[in-house]
Order: C-alpha cells, then sequence, then structure tokens
C-alpha cells in the first residue's frame, strides 16, 4: 500500500507541504523497497533521511512557530521531540538487531502515522494560525 499526497493533507504553507511531501516520497520508496525484497541498505538509507529530516523540519516549523507567536508552540515542540526520540530509536535498532520484516514493517507504520496524526492535527493547526496573521516584527 502506498501513501498519495492528496488535497487533504496541504497545509497551505508551501515550504511546511514540500517537506510533507518529501516524506511521502521516502515512505513509499521504502514501501516499494520492501515490496520487490529490497534489504538493509534501503531500511538504513530511509532511516537516515529521517534523521536529518526530522532536524531540519522540525527546526523550520519551529522557526515559524516563533515567528507567528504559535500559541501552541511548547506542545508542538514536545510533539516534535517524541518523534525525533522515535528516529533515534529506529536508527539505534537497526545498528543493534540488523535488518528484519519486523522493524521494516514498524518504520512505516511509524512514519505513515505520523503523516497522518501528526499533519492533520497539529500542523493543520499551526497552518492555520500563520495564515490568520502577519509574521511578528523580530526585536
Amino acid at each position: 500500500m502506498f501513501y498519495e499526497w492528496d488535497a487533504t493533507l496541504e497545509t497551505g504553507n508551501e515550504a511546511i507541504d514540500k517537506q510533507h511531501k518529501e516524506l511521502f516520497t521516502v515512505l513509499n520508496a521504502l514501501i516499494a523497497a520492501y515490496e520487490r525484497g529490497g534489504k538493509a541498505g534501503e531500511l538504513n538509507t530511509a532511516i537516515e533521511f529521517l534523521t536529518v529530516y526530522v532536524l531540519k523540519h522540525f527546526s523550520d516549523e519551529e522557526k515559524l512557530q516563533e515567528e507567528y507567536e504559535y500559541p501552541d508552540i511548547k506542545n508542538h515542540k514536545i510533539y516534535h521531540n517524541e518523534f525525533k526520540k522515535t528516529v533515534s530509536d529506529l536508527m539505534q535498532r537497526l545498528k543493534n538487531e540488523g535488518y528484519s520484516d519486523a522493524l521494516v514493517k514498524f518504520t512505516i507504520k511509524t512514519m505513515a502515522d505520523w503523516l497522518t496524526h501528526h499533519i492533520k492535527s497539529d500542523d493543520f493547526r499551526l497552518a492555520a494560525h500563520i495564515q490568520s496573521r502577519p509574521p511578528q516584527e523580530k526585536k
């Protein structure tokens, strides 16, 4: 099962949406690799991407939150930190346990859950807030 980007996932913020689309691309590449019998290298590539992705994407989002004085910034950062920990744990499991079907399936599920839950709830609220007001002037 592949995950498709559609209008229900658009936050209305071009930068955030572009980065979310990248995550879909990696998720679908991992699923395709798994379905054709790919092994550890492809899982490693996906998890390495996630590691870099979460640092960049979350940093970008948090800068927007500060710039627009997002009222739920504290909780949003908590969600980000939890997902960073999840990705770190995935990388550690891959290093300790090596490749396994179970780890690939868990990685796919983790990424898919993040996409469907965090984007459609937390990121939508952030995007709505950003669209409702101009950025605050830097002090």
